[in-house]
């Protein structure tokens, strides 16, 4: 980094992807011969609750007073819960555990509330169902039999008419299930075991429907459909397939608890009007575009030409920052543009402190390029101080909001977070090498010191 050229270069090149992810909403790299999507990823921008409208629901276990919950039982309740909002189509929804006996949910833009609060009080149901030969695509809902209708006949079925799957066992029969891998090829699969009873009814049928379609459903909707490859009489077997780590230990969590381990009650909902969300947007940029020009007047006026350099740094700032958020597919709220905004004053905090210490030696007599110099080493002991004892503070808070289920104070704490480590580049990095680049073009001497505020 010592050298001036690869620091402009890395720097182009910071801000020109920066840039990219900024002003696109879809990430996409092509296939130079065939232009076929070699890699493509979301980054439009996503609102919180309190930007965007929406709702946000409290649930409570609803169990006698003094029964005790686990902490597994309330992750595994959330985790069935964000799949069930998210299928929904809720896709950007926020569920967290809060206290030891609470969820709290929220759901941006969401467009049915009541249907949101109605699959929150659903228990689940999981059932394994005979598809027979035809492999049934994941995320079909289907029905079946298990709620007293009667299975279809292939042989007689009105093509006109939906078909009624037999379900074979229900997830109530499931002992355990756990992720494993196979040493040999690296893929990822279920093991399972069954109770006695549910032994029996598996063993029953696969030893009779050999290479057919045991479709797993969840809430009448189809999540795996594996094939019957072996007699499985032991109460054990396996499920294999085309799992990444995350998507067998889903999986394997649905199969342990098909239906939610502890059963809630909704007791508190409020919906907040997209109107209301777009005014809070509207007057948060317009109150940080006020801001901002405000402190770039400031900075251009009494800092001159560093304060100019340092605006231009800011600038990079932003656009560094935002790209980040939308990549890393963060929701931004009410509160996280409020640290946003925080975190840019920090980063024109360090820019002031490294701007007076080069003043005082440029007063000292030594030379312009000296002071610069300087003026970056004697002052990054205060700008390290500082900025470390904020990213703890916000480490602190990020920890109460999630502890307490405070959303709020988790964005504010995130989006202050990564803007203190964005602003720490931007300052060091951006800032200086605009500085050395402006040296090369200006004649050092006493002439040019008004420049630089002298």
């Amino acid at each position: 980094m010592r050298n001036l050229n690869t620091r402009v270069i890395l720097i182009i090149v910071i801000v020109a992807l920066a840039a990219w992810v900024d002003f696109s909403q879809k990430l996409i790299i092509l296939n130079p011969f065939t232009l076929e999507p070699l890699w493509s990823r979301d980054v439009s921008p996503r609102l919180g609750l309190d930007l965007r409208g929406g709702l946000q629901v409290v649930l409570e276990a609803d169990l006698p007073e003094g029964t005790s919950i686990s902490k597994e039982q309330m992750e595994t309740a959330r985790l069935i819960l964000e799949n069930r909002t998210n299928a929904l189509g809720v896709n950007e929804s926020l569920l967290q555990v809060a206290g030891n006996n609470r969820i709290m949910g929220e759901f941006p833009g969401v467009a049915d509330p009541d249907e949101v609060k109605a699959t929150l009080g659903q228990t689940g149901r999981l059932e394994f169902v005979d598809f027979g030969s035809t492999r049934v695509a994941e995320g079909t809902t289907v029905q079946t039999d298990v709620d007293g209708g009667t299975a279809t006949d292939p042989a007689t079925a009105d093509p006109n008419a939906p078909i009624v799957y037999h379900t074979v066992m229900t997830g109530d029969k499931i002992k355990s299930a756990l992720v494993v891998r196979n040493d040999t090829n690296g893929q990822y699969g279920i093991s399972f075991t069954l109770t006695n009873e549910g032994a029996q009814i598996f063993g029953d049928h696969t030893s009779t429907h050999i290479e057919q379609i045991l479709g797993i459903v969840l809430d009448k909707v189809v999540i795996s459909s594996p094939s019957i490859g072996s007699a499985i009489t032991s109460g054990e077997g396996e499920i294999t397939g085309s799992f990444t780590s995350e998507s067998a230990n889903a999986l394997a969590i649905q199969l342990r608890y098909g239906s939610l381990p502890i059963p809630f009650k909704v007791v508190e909902s409020r919906v907040v009007g997209p109107s209301l969300g777009q005014d809070s947007l509207q007057k948060s940029l317009l109150a940080g575009l006020v801001g901002i020009i405000v402190v770039f007047l400031f900075m251009g006026m009494y800092y001159r030409l560093p304060g100019v350099l340092a605006n231009i740094a800011i600038i990079i700032y932003g656009l560094i920052a935002f790209a980040v958020f939308k990549y890393i597919h963060f929701t931004l709220t009410l509160a996280g543009v409020a640290g946003f905004l925080l975190s840019t004053g920090a980063a024109l905090d360090a820019n002031i402190l490294i701007f007076e210490r080069m003043k005082e030696e440029l007063r000292a007599g030594r030379t312009l390029r000296n002071s610069i110099d300087l003026g970056w080493t004697r002052a990054w002991p205060s700008i390290r101080d500082s900025n470390l004892a904020t990213i703890i503070t916000s480490a602190i808070l990020f920890w109460f909001g999630s502890t307490f289920g405070a959303t709020i104070v988790k964005g504010f704490a995130l989006t202050l977070a990564l803007g203190v480590g964005i602003s720490l580049f931007t300052a060091i990095v951006v800032t200086r090498t605009l500085l050395n680049l402006v040296l090369k073009t200006i004649k050092p001497g006493k002439e040019n010191l008004k420049w630089f505020g002298i």
